[in-house]
């Protein structure tokens, strides 16, 4: 199964029901000049167009067909090609570029949600792109005037592709032990020597450029982290006029087999004495590279969510229709031998988990898009920072627990099918194999978890969690809010326990790491909290103009706080255990 239907009347409600996408824009010139409602309507229904009609029908094909290497060359799966020739037609790549230099000046607030129906379509087939907007974000960010004025245009324009070149085969997350080294010439380039591993896009058929952002070190740079610098590698050399040149020292040397996004290469990257040119500032390419690695790690996280989409949309589907047993309160379908097992508890357990988990982080990554807005465009220089201070926190809450619960839903979805959920020609299967992956990469969940407790929670003794904590009990003190003392109980628990760890993260330093990833789901679950309120709020306001939507807007919200939010009390219970239990078992005993 292909199919994908985006769900274009939730998309709107967030949009502008729940967060007045409208409003916001009024008030940053910038996107003032660019969008309105109108227009945002108008994307929105073309995406769902592209990603339903062009994209998704290509995602079992390719799963099944896969990216192929062959002596250094990369094809992608059959239709790619021509499906991305159609798709950047559209100038999707550019959608939230600089105008500047050829972007379509979107708002992030737009531009999440057609992240959201560009994974739900095919997740191989999105991170082609995805990594071409982070990249462009880097460069816009810290590159100079002449570099951002011949790379920009043609990589919004996605006749070019941009990647990350990050990992080592001996070094993941501690980037400081990276190898790979920068040798400066007299023409102010410098030659780049070294092996990347797990390069998403690193080579493929789909652009004649590719530009690899690279982290290296120069021979007297500074030992760890603080040495790292960054750079622009082309795939094929740039004359001055901007036309391709002589191919650079740039060869892919091998693609991973995977468990998932098949289609998306994977590859072992090989620079040998490849010319490059510096990004920033020598010594701070970290700093430089992580301008991109946010952007993916709230991309990603959006994977999660687009792809419970699709696994829920199939679900239910298959829920009212698949005959099997009768309710336990008796036949609700006489003229047949079988009722639909929508009728079953355990099913609308597993599809309200779906729904409610995958609504809430849709309306979450919305508002993380409006704080990015506002950090990027409001004239107001203290609201962009409280903004920025707000992505900071949220940034690894949005990539780990958007993809820890995506997979849980993807898994529901499965089981929905029971044994034909095992099965390839649903399509099931494949959502739980492609989504895996997103728990994994740009920083595993793990790390994320460790970035919010440490850096983001220890680091400034609070102060980021207050100015959110601060902003909810603003919300949930207007007047007529549904589940305001739901909420209310909830961020108390949020509070208390991160008052509780910092107490002990001084005395003990493994409290940090024992309960980062507790902590982090229990960030999580109590923000959705947040979002099912206010979008309960605004159901129950416009109930009167569309009654079934409405409706069950409100019924998924009684069961997020009747059976999810409480998952916060073991959350805690497991946090305040401590790390003791953790460290009690011998290395050699494991």
């Amino acid at each position: 199964m292909s199919d994908f239907n985006a769900p274009l009347r939730d998309l709107r409600f967030v949009l502008h029901e729940v967060f007045n996408a409208q409003k916001v824009w009024d008030q940053l010139p910038e996107l003032q000049e660019n969008v309105d409602s109108e227009t945002a309507d108008a994307i929105l229904e073309e995406a769902a167009k592209v990603t339903g009609q062009l994209i998704a029908p290509l995602s079992r094909s390719g799963d099944e067909q896969g990216a192929q290497w062959n002596q250094g060359i990369v094809t992608t799966p059959d239709g790619f090609k021509e499906a991305y020739n159609t798709y950047i037609e559209g100038g999707w790549v550019g959608l939230s570029g600089n105008p500047a230099y050829g972007g379509m000046g979107m708002p992030k607030m737009l531009s999440v949600q057609f992240e959201e129906m560009l994974y739900a379509a095919d997740s191989s087939f999105a991170l082609y792109s995805a990594l071409t907007s982070g990249a462009c974000l880097a460069i816009d960010a810290h590159a100079s005037e002449e570099l951002k004025s011949t790379y920009l245009p043609p990589l919004y324009a996605g006749r070019w592709a941009g990647v990350m070149c990050l990992t080592e085969a001996h070094a993941g997350t501690d980037l400081g032990l990276i190898r790979t080294r920068a040798i400066p010439q007299d023409d102010g380039s410098y030659t780049i020597t070294g092996s990347k591993i797990f390069i998403t896009g690193g080579e493929q058929d789909l652009t004649e450029n590719i530009i690899h952002l690279v982290l290296a070190k120069l021979p007297d740079a500074p030992a760890g982290a603080r040495g790292i610098s960054l750079f622009l590698v082309p795939k094929v050399q740039v004359n001055t006029d901007g036309s391709l040149g002589e191919q650079n020292a740039v060869t892919c040397g091998s693609i991973e087999h995977k468990m998932g996004i098949k289609a998306s290469a994977t590859c072992v990257m090989n620079f040998d004495g490849a010319t490059g040119y510096l990004v920033g500032e020598l010594n701070k390419g970290l700093a430089a590279m992580f301008t991109m690695m946010n952007y993916e790690r709230l991309s990603i996280g959006i994977q999660g969510i687009g792809c419970a989409q699709t696994s829920y949309q199939r679900a239910a589907d298959y829920a009212r229709e698949r005959i099997q047993s009768r309710a336990a309160t008796g036949a609700q379908n006489a003229a047949q031998a079988a009722d639909p097992i929508i009728v079953h508890a355990d099913v609308r357990r597993m599809l309200l988990t779906m729904k409610s988990m995958t609504e809430g982080g849709r309306a979450f990554a919305c508002y993380v898009g409006k704080q990015l807005d506002i950090a990027k465009f409001s004239p107001d220089a203290a609201l962009a920072e409280q903004a920025q201070d707000l992505v900071a926190l949220l940034t690894p809450v949005t990539k780990a627990f958007f993809t820890d619960t995506g997979l849980e839903s993807c898994i529901h979805g499965q089981q929905v099918f029971g044994g034909h959920g095992y099965v390839r020609e649903w399509g099931q299967e494949q959502l739980v194999r492609d989504v895996r992956i997103a728990q994994i990469y740009e920083g595993t969940n793990g790390i994320q978890a460790l970035d919010l407790v440490a850096r983001k929670l220890v680091a400034n003794r609070g102060a980021f969690l207050q100015a959110f904590t601060d902003t909810v009990r603003a919300q949930i003190s207007q007047p007529n809010t549904l589940y305001a003392a739901e909420v209310m109980t909830a961020l108390q628990r949020l509070e208390s326990v991160s008052h509780w760890l910092l107490e002990q993260a001084g005395a003990n330093k493994n409290e940090v790491g024992a309960a980062s990833v507790e902590y982090l789901h229990l960030f999580g679950y109590v923000a959705y909290a947040w979002m099912w309120s206010r979008m309960a709020t605004t159901a129950q306001n416009n109930h009167a103009q569309e009654p079934d939507f409405y409706a069950a807007k409100l019924a998924t919200a009684d069961f997020y706080f009747s059976r999810m939010l409480p998952r916060t009390l073991a959350l805690e219970a497991s946090i305040k255990a401590g790390s003791a239990s953790l460290y009690g078992l011998a290395a050699e005993h494991f």
